[in-house]
């Protein structure tokens, strides 16, 4: 039977609940123990439609290595798993993404700019994996952060260099896989260079993904992936964003200078395995709104391109849902690009639920959740935020603009006066962004 929903309240209970189905889903310790345990000499994995058979030398050292907001709880599952089989290990968390670890370090940096903490943590990490056999094994565990979190500036460039570049990457608009393809030319650690470091041994690489694309290689930048010869030019990608005159000068030339093949150390095997994705959350919330009695559709389950061009698609769809289809959820999920010019605070999901509210002013029965499955949306303490038809009226009545406060980027500052803000802390995943809608 439908589950009944009358009030706006009620619409956005039931959307806290099936996000909160999706992270439970994604959780990187649960992902991690889905794989099973290991034997005395090895790992069977089964995953989807992938199947390795990871052998482990008894005489060798088993070291785990990893970066990003949901490596400390991916290192749980791992610690779980393997126990005191654990020999050594280092992880690279966002500051306050720590977990309860016991074999495993975590170290702080700074997240989405590089630091000089994660530059510090870095050279720990690949002290970790200094001196290696063929005999030993290494687990890397990557999801989305590890590109800010793994710091290695190349040679040539600083610290301060590489992070004012990301920085105008970050407000450029450019997709995450154009920001990638930068960070891999402006690194030592990136673009499977970090595989130099942990040879001769083996590599297991596992991974959360938090790009559209799917492609392992951007996932982190893909530190234990070989770039492909051929691949987009960075220097064209930093020209396309009218970037050229602003990166600076010593960045212009390295990614100007054709990179010299230089002989790579050879792992005695490598493996890669998806955990999750997007994908994987959909799944989720589509057993869950089954369970509720909802109709269940999915709008994007590739999300991409300009943040307002898929809050106002995301509304018109709401608006137009046929009284008879009610109650329905509506969902996508992916990664939308936010160019920011405005001197506000927010992150892309508070400004897809604030445009969404603008186009929805007035309707009834209808309310919606955008919200980045790491917990974390932009600069801010905040996943997203909720929108219903009545926002825009709330808003005005405590005396704010929603389209000045639109124009200069600050929805945070508006959904904090508003009380439509989720917060949810650390996760425990990064699978991207998911966009509720239920019309009712």
């Amino acid at each position: 039977m439908p589950v009944t929903i009358d009030t706006v309240q009620e619409a956005r209970s039931l959307l806290k609940l099936l996000f909160g189905t999706a992270l439970d889903a994604v959780r990187g310790d649960h992902l991690v123990e889905s794989l099973g345990p290991p034997t005395k000499t090895g790992w069977f994995i089964k995953k989807d439609r992938q199947a390795i058979d990871w052998p482990m030398d008894p005489r060798g050292r088993l070291i785990v290595i990893g970066a990003g907001k949901a490596a400390a709880a991916m290192a749980q599952g791992i610690e779980t798993l393997f126990g005191d089989r654990i020999d050594d290990g280092c992880i690279i968390v966002k500051r306050d993404h720590r977990a309860p670890l016991y074999r495993i370090r975590q170290l702080e940096a700074g997240h989405p700019l590089p630091d000089e903490a994660g530059v510090a943590a870095t050279e720990e990490l690949l002290r970790t994996v200094n001196g290696l056999t063929r005999n030993d094994s290494v687990i890397v565990l990557l999801s989305g952060g590890a590109s800010a979190l793994l710091v290695a500036p190349a040679a040539g460039i600083t610290l301060s260099e590489k992070s004012s570049t990301t920085e105008l990457l970050l407000r450029s608009g450019a997709s995450i896989e154009e920001i990638n393809c930068v960070r891999k030319q402006l690194s030592r650690v990136k673009g499977g260079q970090l595989l130099d470091y942990i040879a001769p041994a083996a590599c297991l690489t596992l991974l959360l993904s938090d790009v559209p694309s799917g492609d392992h290689g951007s996932i982190g930048s893909g530190p234990t992936i070989r770039s492909s010869p051929g691949g987009d030019d960075p220097l064209e990608i930093i020209a396309h964003y009218g970037l050229l005159d602003h990166i600076p000068s010593a960045v212009r030339a390295l990614l100007a200078t054709p990179p010299a093949p230089l002989p790579h150390r050879e792992v005695s095997r490598a493996d890669v395995v998806l955990l999750g994705d997007s994908g994987s959350a959909l799944d989720a919330v589509r057993h869950g709104a089954r369970d509720a009695g909802l109709g269940f559709h999915v709008v994007n389950p590739n999300m991409t391109g300009n943040t307002h061009v898929q809050a106002r698609s995301m509304a018109e769809v709401l608006r137009s849902c046929p009284a008879a289809q009610r109650p329905a959820l509506f969902i996508s999920a992916g990664e939308t690009t936010l160019h920011v010019t405005g001197d506000g605070k927010g992150g892309r999901n508070q400004e897809f639920a604030l445009v969404a509210a603008l186009e929805l002013e007035a309707v009834e029965r209808v309310a919606l959740l955008a919200a980045g499955t790491d917990g974390t949306d932009g600069p801010t303490d905040a996943a997203g935020a909720f929108a219903d038809g009545s926002l825009v009226a709330r808003a005005q009545a405590l005396g704010l603009k929603p389209l000045k406060m639109l124009a200069r980027n600050d929805s945070y500052t508006l959904f904090n006066m508003t009380q439509d803000l989720l917060r949810t802390g650390p996760t425990g995943t990064n699978v991207m962004d998911l966009v509720l809608g239920i019309a009712f």
